[in-house]
């Protein structure tokens, strides 16, 4: 069974304000990580688990997920600078 990925409406409007550069990069990345047999093998888990269950370092942005049987919740996607500020 294939990984399914929901973006929340927080993580589309967050990746709306990137370039487009980025916004290409970091969604290549994404899909990279879903294709692989465990996506969680690529992740770290959380610490402050009200931010989100793990994130996805990509660069110097962070992508934070939650985690439900195969499905992986896109909470938030930010600048590593201010993802954890919240």
């Amino acid at each position: 069974m294939n990984w399914q990925i929901i973006f929340k409406e927080t993580a589309k409007k967050d990746i709306k304000k990137l370039s487009p550069s980025i916004q290409k990069r970091i969604a290549a990345k994404i899909q990279f990580f879903i294709s692989q047999p465990n996506p969680l093998a690529y992740a770290t888990k959380m610490l402050d688990r009200d931010a989100g269950e793990y994130r996805w370092r990509i660069g110097n942005y962070r992508v934070l997920f939650d985690v439900k049987a195969k499905t992986i919740i896109v909470l938030v996607i930010e600048h590593r600078r201010e993802v954890y500020r919240k």
